[in-house]
């Protein structure tokens, strides 16, 4: 009995208490969320119309603004406010543009905003809102993602691009680095490559290619490495042993384009149909591709060349002149006297002259006589300094490992701007993914 009175007298103090919890607990605010809005272009979207077009051939913003009731005078107005920070007469067809209305408070439409997207990644946000105006640079948010990717080629450098679904953009990179080392005219059936980049995303959108970080190609059974490392002042790519990849002579003046004809002393000419010496290479490309200068140097000739058309002939250091027959055209300033950097546009492809189509006849003469282009002796430029051997060598460790697959994490080089040694001679990379 004693037993029995002790558990009532339990449960009469327990009681009050659990009340007083449930109370508590239905008192209780309910947790509140912030509410989720849809952001466009940094404009909280929700209470908006949004339309999409595409600037169509020949429209100006005035004449798409008026659609959407913005008169003359608002536009002179833009037009002016717009020209420091981005001129209207630079919207170009084809971009992309979204407009903004919301209904004011007679329930008609108005504009408050139009963006424009100035490529994939930035645009401009013309703001029209409470009767004043605002022009707005902006940029949608990019993620980059490192890659690693191998490709064996079959018959091109694109092909194998397009094949294994690479960024377009990488086959150009990949050119501009090895331009003077790997002849891309010559590449042959299973020459491969390993390249390390930055890839560019919008969400999940592939938008571009950022640095290349490394790559390693082998190209008829010799591997040639591509090791990037900033020296005076400038990053450049390195070969494994330190010389620089850039070399006195570029392998060829122009790009995308294949070789119809080589040097040679007895060619059957194809419009006269006669042997004779072809002193030159032909590189077959649409009329109108691109002709770069393969090295400093001045224009000593610009004119008719008989059977060679528009000809330019350049004079270079180690008394090499080089010539470019068929040309449909010179690049803005180019005339005899003029000094010309390595790389520099100095005309165009054209069929001028003899000849059975659009093509450059490409020649060099070395103290007068012609040499074949693609046997010139090559010169690489300054190798890495011997003060910065250390430090290159260590960076080179790194990426030559991440382009073989083993590489650890604390390894991956992601700076190059300035490389602190440690006293073991361990190079530090902190993050930078500044392109330069």
């Amino acid at each position: 009995m004693k037993r029995l009175l002790n558990f009532i007298l339990i449960l009469l103090l327990l009681t009050p208490m659990a009340c007083r919890n449930r109370k508590t607990e239905e008192s209780a605010e309910p947790e509140t969320q912030e509410p989720q809005h849809t952001i466009l272009y940094g404009i909280i979207a929700d209470k908006y119309h949004t339309e999409n077009g595409t600037i169509s051939q020949g429209e100006t913003l005035g004449k798409i603004l008026a659609r959407y009731g913005v008169g003359a005078t608002v536009v002179d107005k833009l037009d002016k406010v717009a020209k420091d920070v981005f001129p209207l007469n630079k919207i170009k067809a084809g971009r992309p543009y979204t407009v903004f209305m919301a209904q004011d408070s007679t329930g008609v439409n108005k504009l408050d905003y139009f963006v424009y997207e100035k490529d994939v990644i930035e645009y401009v946000v013309f703001g029209f809102k409470n009767d004043s105006i605002t022009i707005e640079n902006g940029q949608k948010d990019v993620t980059i993602r490192r890659q690693r990717r191998s490709s064996v080629i079959e018959s091109s450098l694109w092909g194998a691009i397009m094949r294994d679904s690479l960024p377009y953009a990488l086959a150009a990179e990949l050119e501009d680095i090895y331009q003077w080392t790997v002849d891309f005219f010559g590449i042959q059936k299973g020459d491969n490559f390993t390249v390390i980049y930055d890839e560019k995303l919008i969400d999940t959108t592939h938008v571009g290619i950022g640095r290349v970080w490394g790559a390693k190609f082998n190209h008829g059974g010799k591997e040639v490495y591509a090791i990037p490392f900033k020296q005076d002042g400038k990053i450049q790519y390195w070969e494994y042993n330190g010389a620089s990849l850039r070399k006195q002579l570029l392998k060829a003046p122009l790009k995308f384009s294949r070789i119809s004809s080589r040097f040679s002393r007895s060619r059957l000419h194809p419009v006269h149909r006669v042997y004779r010496p072809h002193l030159g290479v032909d590189y077959a490309a649409p009329k109108g591709t691109h002709v770069h200068a393969v090295a400093d140097g001045v224009v000593i000739f610009k004119g008719w060349g008989g059977g060679g058309g528009n000809t330019l002939k350049i004079k270079h250091a180690g008394n090499l002149v080089t010539g470019y027959l068929h040309l449909s055209g010179y690049a803005k300033g180019i005339k005899q006297g003029s000094r010309v950097k390595q790389g520099d546009l100095i005309g165009y492809v054209g069929s001028t002259g003899t000849s059975t189509g659009p093509h450059l006849d490409y020649r060099i003469w070395k103290n007068g006589v012609n040499i074949d282009p693609l046997k010139v002796p090559q010169e690489p430029a300054e190798p890495i300094a011997k003060q910065n051997v250390e430090a290159f060598e260590s960076i080179r460790d790194r990426i030559v490992a991440e382009l073989n697959g083993e590489a650890t994490p604390d390894m991956i080089v992601t700076q190059l701007d300035s490389v602190v040694m440690k006293s073991d001679t361990t190079a530090i990379a902190t993050d930078n993914k500044e392109k330069e």
